[in-house]
């Protein structure tokens, strides 16, 4: 699936299944919110933290795709393309940065 045919999947779903949108605080905050859950599953496989044992089936994917879903939500109603914005992003992050991460002595592999 391309990043535009998500983003037109989930404004079906929307309009089939949610009703309409959201306002666009009311996703901020949800996608806060979600940020959140993805960062305590982070936290407890890959950190210090031991999980709970309601936590144990809360996966990676499931929270990822919770965050990607509000924010194709919030792209949708500000008529955000998705795909547009990755490419001038990457464009952006090219010529910025194309020798600033290989010259980083922290990043090099010993």
């Amino acid at each position: 699936m391309t990043i535009k045919e998500a983003q037109n999947k989930v404004d079906s779903w929307i309009k089939t299944y949610g009703v309409r949108y959201f306002n666009e605080l009311t996703n901020m905050a949800l996608l806060s919110e979600e940020v959140g859950e993805l960062a305590r599953v982070i936290a407890r496989k890959y950190g210090e933290q031991s999980f709970k044992e309601r936590d144990k089936l809360i996966s990676l994917e499931e929270e990822m795709a919770d965050i990607l879903f509000v924010l194709i939500c919030l792209a949708n109603q500000t008529n955000v393309d998705l795909t547009k914005a990755l490419e001038k992003n990457l464009d952006k992050k090219t010529s910025r940065d194309s020798s600033r991460h290989l010259n980083n002595d922290k990043l090099k592999k010993e």
